[in-house]
Parts: structure tokens; C-alpha cells; sequence
């Protein structure tokens, strides 16, 4: 196999992942890839070329350090930031990158809707090693008075810039079609999905069609001349509940399987976005079904949150399903945070997200049986037993809060390194305990039979 490394295409000759793939090709990207999740490279090149591996890397995006999501490596995460129209700057943005990327993010989206949107996205791009996605419809409807004045060549034009300037990938709900919005009548929550509910109020006011679904050979063509992975969009997903698994689901979804194969027919890069509100019993099922009808295109989904009776704390019922979904077989999670429902999140929100979706992807993993996915597992359990304390914050996911939280409960300097923690003391240490048993020289009377008679265990 030889090596060829798709940054160095123009606009005129660009091959995507997927293209240099299929020719048998293994690039630097998929090189890094495979490194990064310990995977051969030529496993590597073998699942981006039928599809079920994406490496979301445009060709102009140069601070980036390529990673691939798909069921061959490791889960991954991506964290949403962005402003709004009343919200947030550049350098706010630029922090919750950061917090993003500093606490393990895969991937971020920027979805800014409001102010100098277009340098904005230049500065995430330009400090960000990890993909950056984007929603373009956001900005093409953020610059006009009137959605009704939105026309298909807004939105090429809107999806050939964000190309230009290095998005990785982007979100295009094309899959809302005219024939579908009936079907979400009988839900309690209606259309969640803001781009999607943009795309119906569109085809409602203008009489017509999806631009994106009608013109979507365009939007192919851009996308592979830059190498921009589609990211599918479910406009239609369920918003709470009662509404998952429904027709407009599902419907949708049947779309997305159509699309997905034109996209593959251009050498076009695809993953498929899923639902964000689902009982826990039914998010196998929603994975299963997505990985049949979009020919095992990754699933990327958000949450799913398994229950809505929690605002505040939905980055933990969300983490709850996205571990069930990251071992039924989705690829890509995205986080939500504390915020979600409720408001514009923060740096301190991000994190918080963050952190519970790297333990979702991360027990998915284990889960999963990914090889080497427990090893640091492993490697802190012996350190907790050891009281290895420093060795054990290394290993933590969040260093700082969990040395924090240790030093709080023990404030003199004496204690910060006791093989005791606040919770039982010296006395009640059942580790200490342990260790006393596994001395040699320590007596131990021999075992005793523990047969229990039929009536013993029946009581």
C-alpha cells in the first residue's frame, strides 16, 4: 500500500478518505487513526471504504489531527458549543473549545446563530486539533429577515464557504421531506430538532420540497471536492418520550438510508444522525434498526436522554442512554450538558458534559470488549489500593476535581498522602484489611465447609 496524504489536494483534484480508500490506498490520516486507536491500517482503510468508518477531515482544516469514528475504534464524543443571537463572543468561544478539548472531546460543533458568525468559525478552525462540524443552514437563515426568503442557492452557497474555510463535517437534515411533517401531529412535542424544524417551516411557507433533498447531487459535489463528511441530520427525532420510535421517526430515518448510498456513490463520506429522547428498553432497538436501513454508515446520536423529568441534570440521563447506545452499536455521541432545555451553556457546562460522555463512550468500550479499553481501569484500581494517590489522579478523567475533592476531605498536609481516605479513616480501612491478608506471615484459618442444607436454603 502506498502513502498519500489528502492534505495536499487542491480543489480541482481532491479524493476524499473514502475515494483513496476504495483504491486501495491507506493516507496519513488513516495512519494517525489507526495509531490512535491501536487498530491495523489496513483495517483502517478496509471500513472507511465500504462506509462504516468516517474520518471527518477537510482538506483545508491544517490544524488538525485526524481521528475516526466507526464500530472498528474506540467510541467517541463530540461537544457542541457556539453563541446565540444574544449571546457569547469570540473569545467565549474560543474557551469552551478549549474546556472541550482539554477534558477529551473528539469533535466540536460549532452552532453559532447569532453575531460575526463566519469569524467565529475561522478561530475555532484555526486553534482546533479535533473535526469541527456545523449546522449551515443556522447561518444561511441568520442572514436573511425571512426564512420564506431562503433559496437553494443560499444554502449551496452557505455549504460551499463552511467547506472552503475547513469545516470537517456538517450537519444537513435532508431527510425532512413534505410527506413526512404530517406524521408528527399526534406528538406531544412536535419538530425538536431546530434545523429540522427550520427545513419544515420552509417547505410549509414556500410550497416546496427540501432544497437539500431536491438539490442534493450539488451538495455532494461540493462536499466531495473538499472532502466534508455529511452528517446526515434527524429533524424529525423525538423530543421527549411519548414521541420516540414513531412514524416520522422512522420515516425520516428510510430517507436517511437512501441518502447515505447516493452519498457513497460519489466517494462522499456519511455518518447518520439518531434521536435525542428514548426509554432506555427501545434505544437497542433504535440502533439495530439504524445500522440496517443506513447500511452500517456510523450512527452518531444524541443521548439518548432516558428520561425528561430532569432539567439541569440531563447530561446525566442523557449519558445513561448514550452508554446503552455507544454497546448496542452506535459510533459517535454527543454530549449534552447541564443546560440542555434550559439555556446557552458555558465553559463550566461544557466540561461537565464532557466529562459525563467521555465516562459514557468509555463504559461503552469496556463493555464492547475493546481491546486494551480496561487497561487504565486496571492500572487506577491498583493505585486506589496501593493509596497511590498522585498515580490515581493521573489516571482520573477530571485530575483536578478528583485531587480537589481528596484534599478537601484531608487538609493537613500529613494526611494528603495517608493510605487512608476521609470516608473510613485509619480504623474502618478495609484495604488495610486486605493487605494484612495477603501477607504470607499473616495466620489465616483453613476454609470450612460451606454446604447448606436443602431446608437452610429454602428458608
Amino acid at each position: 500500500m502506498t502513502s498519500e496524504n489528502s492534505s495536499s489536494c487542491h480543489r480541482s483534484d481532491c479524493r476524499t478518505q473514502m475515494h483513496y480508500a476504495r483504491h486501495g490506498e491507506i493516507t496519513d490520516a488513516m495512519r494517525t487513526v489507526a495509531e490512535r486507536d491501536h487498530v491495523d491500517a489496513e483495517k483502517i482503510r478496509e471500513e472507511v471504504a465500504v462506509g462504516r468508518l468516517v474520518i471527518p477531515a477537510n482538506i483545508h482544516h491544517t490544524s488538525l489531527v485526524p481521528m475516526g469514528i466507526g464500530l472498528a475504534v474506540n467510541a467517541k464524543i463530540n461537544a457542541n458549543i457556539g453563541n446565540s443571537a444574544v449571546t457569547s463572543n469570540i473569545d467565549d468561544e474560543l474557551e469552551k473549545l478549549h474546556t472541550a478539548v482539554h477534558h477529551g472531546a473528539d469533535a466540536c460543533m460549532d452552532l453559532s446563530t447569532g453575531g460575526d458568525i463566519n469569524a467565529i468559525r475561522e478561530a475555532i478552525l484555526k486553534a482546533s486539533p479535533v473535526p469541527i462540524g456545523t449546522v449551515p443552514i443556522y447561518q444561511a437563515v441568520a442572514e436573511l429577515d425571512d426564512i420564506a426568503d431562503l433559496t437553494p442557492q443560499n444554502l449551496l452557497d452557505q455549504i460551499d464557504y463552511q467547506a472552503k474555510q475547513g469545516v470537517d463535517y456538517m450537519t444537513l437534515h435532508c431527510g425532512v421531506l413534505i410527506g413526512h411533517l404530517a406524521k408528527t401531529r399526534g406528538r406531544i412535542t412536535g419538530i425538536v430538532s431546530r434545523g429540522g424544524g427550520l427545513m419544515a417551516k420552509w417547505c410549509m411557507d414556500r410550497r416546496e420540497e427540501n432544497p437539500l433533498y431536491t438539490h442534493y447531487d450539488e451538495v455532494l459535489e461540493i462536499c466531495r471536492q473538499h472532502d466534508v463528511t455529511i452528517s446526515l441530520g434527524d429533524g424529525l427525532r423525538p423530543g421527549c418520550l411519548h414521541d420516540a420510535s414513531d412514524e416520522a421517526q422512522f420515516a425520516e430515518l428510510d430517507t436517511l438510508g437512501e441518502l447515505t448510498l447516493k452519498a457513497w456513490e460519489q466517494d462522499v463520506q456519511v455518518m447518520v444522525e439518531g434521536p435525542g429522547h428514548v426509554p432506555f428498553n427501545q434505544i437497542a432497538d433504535n440502533v439495530e434498526r439504524q445500522q440496517r436501513v443506513c447500511h452500517g454508515a456510523p450512527f452518531y446520536v444524541l443521548g439518548p436522554l432516558v428520561t425528561d423529568i430532569a432539567p439541569g441534570y440531563d447530561h446525566i440521563t442523557s449519558a445513561i442512554g448514550a452508554t446503552m447506545a455507544g454497546y448496542a452499536g452506535a459510533s459517535f455521541l454527543c454530549y449534552v450538558t447541564p443546560k440542555e432545555h434550559l439555556g446557552l451553556p458555558n465553559a463550566e457546562d461544557v466540561k461537565q458534559g464532557v466529562i459525563a460522555y467521555k465516562i459514557a463512550a468509555h463504559a461503552a468500550d469496556i463493555a464492547r470488549e475493546r481491546p486494551g479499553a480496561r487497561d487504565r481501569d486496571d492500572e487506577l484500581s491498583r493505585a486506589r489500593f496501593n493509596f497511590d494517590w498522585n498515580r490515581q489522579f493521573e489516571l482520573s478523567l477530571d485530575p483536578e476535581t478528583a485531587r480537589s475533592m481528596h484534599d478537601e476531605t484531608l487538609p493537613h498536609d500529613v494526611f494528603k498522602s495517608a493510605e487512608f481516605c476521609s470516608m473510613c479513616g485509619p480504623k474502618f480501612c478495609p484495604m488495610q484489611t486486605s493487605m494484612q491478608l495477603r501477607d504470607p506471615e499473616t495466620y489465616l484459618p483453613e476454609p470450612t465447609s460451606t454446604n447448606v442444607t436443602a431446608d437452610a436454603t429454602s428458608k
